[in-house]
């Protein structure tokens, strides 16, 4: 029977653990999009949710009826390194357009259980005009289509529209396009993850520019940490006050391990002196590991800061080294010569080394192979090794981070055999390796087009 129980245990530890990181890299699980996936967490619901907000004070809701389990992270700093991103190739991100697009379509669909597009643009169309901060929307230009097109097809892939007859592309070249959707009112209603609605902060929308940042902050306030946060509101808040001992621990405890599950490093000198007190103390780093370990992920600790490794790629929404886009590929490149200078390079140093690649690559790149291609491919690769952590500017230069000496690029030689004469020639590539170990090819060959 005790063999039977461990048994029992050890396999509700590894899909917990599992559960955890398919959370991490999908806050938003549907059962459409991974049944199961979506079947672990739903079994494994109530310890996945008292794991989740022991350690982040992040909520879980798991819906098994609707189909969807929902992760609502926060964070007490905005963070754009991870955009919404249109569906289309290229995979751009979002821009303002779309943001304020998305925001106005969901406000109106949050009463309608079904629509068509032409209804819903309509309402967006309406919305806008009667609103003064905000642009009007004009369906008849394309641009504007495909813009409000990209939304739908976002909201598509949370699950809140269902194209039950007709193609939301087709909306790009004609408004006259017959789309019918089904909604789930309430799966849009648990998208936002902030716990304060931004409504709730009734401000004019003149003050809003002047009072952005402090917007931000009140968003993302949160009742029970009182004034430990250090966001300078606790004061304002009603129920809130000075931080108890208790209140300080709890907030500690969160802003540590949030950002170490949520980012891909984090250094020791982006912590407050009480962060890094707590995450050095008994107390701390005893959390923190056995924290790690419930969540199958390997720590490692080094002089600069921590760094999570997930062996089973579970937990990684954005990797790197990736092959995936050519500012990928360039930004792996790229990292050698920013490594080897101690003081960093000024963007013009970039721009030049861009163009150095596209010179050696005349077949790779295209989208780059114009007059200021190379200062937007070093652009495009700087902002991928920002994202991730390994370089950031001090005074104007890119300069590389502890975290990126994990990375270089090194000459291998392959055989290739003719299939006319049959004789071997050997031909010379690019291979990425990551500290020490083989990963995908990633450099551009003479014949790659990307």
């Amino acid at each position: 029977m005790s063999t039977l129980a461990n048994q029992l245990a050890a396999a509700e530890r590894t899909e917990v653990a599992r559960g955890i990181r398919l959370l991490l890299a999908r806050p938003l699980l549907t059962e459409a999009a991974d049944p199961a996936g979506f079947e672990l967490v739903r079994r494994r619901r109530e310890p996945l949710a008292k794991w989740f907000d022991y350690t982040c004070g992040w909520s879980l809701v798991v819906e098994p009826r609707r189909g969807y389990a929902r992760l609502a992270k926060v964070r007490a700093h905005a963070d754009a390194s991870r955009p919404a991103r249109r569906a289309r190739s290229g995979r751009a991100p979002f821009d303002r357009r779309r943001y304020v697009l998305l925001c106005v379509t969901a406000a109106e669909l949050l009463s309608m259980p079904m629509t068509t597009i032409g209804l819903l643009a309509d309402r967006v169309v309406q919305a806008t005009a009667a609103d003064q901060a905000l642009p009007a929307f004009d369906p008849v230009h394309r641009p504007e289509r495909m813009a409000f097109v990209d939304v739908l097809k976002l909201l598509e892939s949370y699950g809140v529209l269902r194209a039950v007859d007709g193609a939301t592309e087709t909306y790009v070249e004609s408004a006259e396009a017959k789309v019918l959707y089904g909604v789930d009112t309430t799966l849009l209603m648990r998208l936002p993850a902030a716990p304060v609605g931004a409504s709730g902060l009734a401000v004019p929308p003149d003050e809003v520019p002047a009072r952005f940042e402090d917007l931000l902050t009140g968003i993302v306030r949160e009742r029970r940490y009182g004034g430990a946060a250090g966001d300078g509101t606790a004061d304002d808040a009603p129920g809130t006050g000075a931080a108890t001992e208790p209140q300080r621990n709890l907030w500690l405890r969160h802003s540590v391990l949030r950002r170490l599950f949520d980012d891909p490093v984090v250094y020791r000198a982006e912590l407050t002196e009480e962060e890094l007190a707590y995450v050095t103390s008994l107390t701390g780093r005893q959390i923190l590991r056995r924290s790690v370990e419930q969540a199958g992920l390997l720590l490692e600790e080094r002089a600069e800061g921590f760094l999570l490794v997930d062996p089973d790629g579970i937990a990684t929404d954005v990797r790197f080294p990736d092959d995936t886009s050519t500012a990928r590929v360039a930004a792996l490149l790229l990292l050698e010569p920013v490594r080897a200078a101690p003081a960093g390079l000024l963007p013009e140093q970039l721009a030049e080394a861009g163009a150095d690649l596209l010179r050696r690559f005349p077949r790779w790149a295209k989208a780059y192979q114009s007059q200021e291609g190379a200062a937007r491919l070093a652009d495009d690769a700087v902002r991928v090794l920002r994202d991730t952590g390994l370089v950031h500017r001090v005074g104007g230069r890119v300069v590389a981070r502890p975290a990126a000496h994990r990375y270089r690029v090194a000459e291998t030689m392959t055989m290739t055999t003719s299939a006319d004469t049959g004789a071997g020639r050997r031909k010379t590539g690019k291979r990425r390796e990551v500290t020490g170990a083989a990963a995908p090819a990633g450099g551009p060959d003479e014949g790659d087009e990307q």
